[in-house]
């Protein structure tokens, strides 16, 4: 007799497959769809007019991005690299405290091929959050660029860069509205950036770190000692995000809106992965549960004991003083 190919064991080994070769589908097309959004022209971004003279959009040019007191390659170096350095030193701790405690047959495992091969908890749990980070950080950069495209809503400094020549634009009174790209004059280039700011992007990114290291922290560290450290290490990270969209606002490269819209889709992107997608960064149930469960499923309902209830048992010595 050949051994049945319909168990668990083989399903598992045929799915796992299918769904690594779809997820990286899906990771593979959310990185060249930020990719067209950042680098290419596939996505016209919307004119948006405005008023003569409007004192919202009049503020002083303060530069390019790189002058920036938190220029783009310091934030996107933080937001990159600060998560995966505490995430494998966080895991490596917890996985050396349940090799120290004897927990190590209580983790979960991860069948690759057959029963003959594993995947180290370490590296799986680790990937895995990291993975999920990674996945996050760029459909966070999808939805601001989303937003920036449909939008178009203008800079502080749109003006400045602008240079609208309001003698030929007939600009005689502050409520007069002016649209089309006509009526700029300046570098195409740098208007076209100044009409892409709602929701920030480095206000978005920023707190998408600094929330989803937040509740790693906060789920992962369960060690005496850290009652203190924790929340002032977590409300370090926030207050360097909240810091971030504040330079924003006052370098006049952001409106208050602008800011609010980033800090509020970082925020709700980062709480629904750790929250739906990494259940709060728990581990799967020990593999002995899983058999346990299993067994019982299996078991005959004959195998079963069966335990009478009171009153059924009631009901039969009554019957029993009748007869």
């Amino acid at each position: 007799m050949f051994p049945s190919r319909q168990g668990p064991e083989f399903r598992s080994n045929t799915i796992f497959p299918c769904f690594l070769f779809v997820e990286m589908v899906i990771m593979a097309g959310t990185v060249m769809l930020a990719y067209y959004f950042e680098y290419t022209d596939t996505f016209t971004v919307n004119v948006q007019g405005f008023f003569c003279h409007d004192s919202a959009y009049r503020k002083p040019y303060p530069g390019p991005e790189d002058s920036s007191a938190v220029p783009p390659v310091l934030l996107y170096s933080l937001a990159a690299g600060v998560p995966v350095l505490v995430i494998i030193v966080g895991e490596t701790a917890v996985f050396c405290l349940q090799l120290a405690t004897r927990d190590f047959e209580n983790q979960e495992k991860t069948i690759l091929t057959g029963d003959c091969c594993y995947i180290n908890p370490l590296v799986r749990r680790t990937v895995r959050f990291l993975g999920i980070y990674a996945f996050g950080l760029f459909a966070t950069d999808i939805f601001v660029n989303a937003g920036q495209v449909v939008t178009g809503n203008l800079a502080p400094h749109f003006l400045a860069l602008c240079k609208p020549n309001y003698t030929a634009l007939g600009c005689q009174q502050y409520t007069q509205f002016i649209s089309g790209e006509e009526a700029c004059t300046g570098n195409p280039d740098l208007i076209m950036r100044a009409r892409k700011t709602f929701p920030s992007k480095e206000a978005a990114l920023s707190v998408y770190a600094a929330m989803y290291l937040t509740m790693y922290i906060t789920n992962t560290i369960k060690a005496k000692g850290t009652r203190l450290a924790k929340p002032v290490l977590c409300l370090g990270l926030m207050c360097l995000a909240f810091l971030t969209g504040l330079n924003r606002v006052a370098e006049y490269r952001n409106h208050w809106s602008d800011v609010i819209a980033g800090f509020l889709v970082g925020i709700s992107i980062a709480v629904f992965l750790v929250v739906c997608v990494v259940n709060n960064f728990k581990g799967r149930q020990p593999e002995n549960g899983h058999l346990h469960r299993d067994n019982v499923a299996r078991m005959p309902m004959t195998n079963i004991p069966r335990v009478e209830s009171p009153l059924e048992k009631n009901h039969i010595t009554a019957f029993a003083e009748v007869t």
